[in-house]
């Protein structure tokens, strides 16, 4: 089958550039545009410049405003910062294309469908919904926050299997997830960091909704409390988690390992092309995972979610592990291209 061409918003940022590397050579899909805001008119590979390395076939491409008229493509990623893609990415549903979006911006509206590929593809559907109701031609998809899928994953099949009381999450995020500006070095250099602005009630509220129950055109969010203390670190990639459940009933150890271990989605079924063939990655060690060591594990370097340390609590039903995902792949860029090759392969972008 032919490629179908795609643009990308926002592309000279940091997750932008993990876009245009992952898409290079792709079997699906070929850019054809990419966006920016201070370095329109600028060819791409100078836009990179300092920053990072364009694959050779897209270093010429010129870089545009984001504007609908300016655009030839099948389907379109948006990694704008949230401001921008509130105003932006409407636009280009309305103009007649399918969006995939990592941004924050439309990720509540009851008829956007937030995706984790694995966990809730039926999801989907609601795009038929949301463009009726909104009469676009088009569609918005959302992807989760970085640091959301590195536990919402591991969560499915715990509450597939044995069924979900609470949560209580302790994020230690990296540095890249707040951009090239975002943490002054002499503030985190040797430092800790515990409270991100804004990130706590969105690891709180996103897997609710992600594992939720889409009922007659609408999503009933899971019904399970979620408490997170988001905190930043000195790694440059991959956001690890120390995660304590309380399951529904009584369970071993052996038995939570094999539930995450043996877990598979739709896109492993469907071999999709970003897919690793298992998404969970159970260590039997106490050391792992590790950032440094283990960030890009997968046959899809970085698509997959490590989980080790899986322990009991003391009181029963409860379980602790620790999960590491990378940030900037299967929290933000590898997320959104998986979520696209879904789309197509339902039919869902032509």
């Amino acid at each position: 089958m032919g490629r179908l061409g795609v643009a990308i918003l926002g592309a000279t940022g940091m997750v932008g550039q993990i876009y245009v590397q992952m898409l290079s050579r792709h079997p699906w899909f070929e850019i054809k545009a990419v966006t920016g805001n201070s370095s329109v008119g600028k060819r791409l590979g100078e836009a990179y410049r300092g920053k990072g390395h364009v694959p050779s076939e897209y270093a010429d491409l010129e870089v545009l405003s984001s504007d609908p008229a300016k655009i030839d493509a099948d389907l379109v990623f948006s990694c704008l910062p949230t401001k921008a893609a509130r105003e932006v990415e409407p636009k280009f549903a309305a103009a007649g294309f399918p969006v995939v979006s990592d941004a924050s911006a439309h990720r509540y509206w009851p008829d956007v469908p937030l995706i984790i590929p694995e966990v809730n593809p039926e999801h989907i559907e609601l795009v038929e919904s949301q463009k009726k109701r909104r009469g676009w031609d088009g569609y918005i998809v959302t992807t989760p926050n970085c640091t959301t899928v590195g536990f919402a994953l591991p969560l499915k099949p715990l509450v597939d299997d044995f069924g979900l009381r609470y949560v209580n999450v302790v994020t230690m995020q990296a540095i890249s997830g707040a951009g090239y500006s975002g943490v002054p070095s002499m503030a985190i250099l040797g430092n800790i960091i515990p409270y991100i602005d804004g990130e706590e009630p969105k690891v709180s509220e996103e897997p609710r909704k992600i594992l939720g129950t889409l009922v007659d055109g609408e999503i009933k969010p899971l019904d399970v409390q979620i408490d997170a203390t988001c905190t930043r670190v000195p790694t440059i990639v991959g956001h690890l988690e120390a995660v304590q459940v309380e399951l529904e009933r009584d369970v071993s150890v052996e038995e939570v390992k094999e539930s995450l271990s043996g877990f598979i989605g739709l896109p492993q079924k469907l071999e999709l092309p970003s897919a690793p063939r298992r998404p969970i990655n159970v260590f039997d060690y106490d050391e792992r995972p590790q950032p440094r060591l283990d960030s890009d594990a997968g046959e899809v370097p970085g698509m997959v979610v490590s989980v080790g340390r899986v322990r009991k609590g003391k009181r029963p039903g409860t379980v602790m592990f620790v999960s590491l995902s990378h940030n900037l792949i299967r929290g933000a860029a590898g997320s959104a291209i998986l979520t696209a090759e879904l789309l197509y392969a339902l039919r869902k972008v032509r």
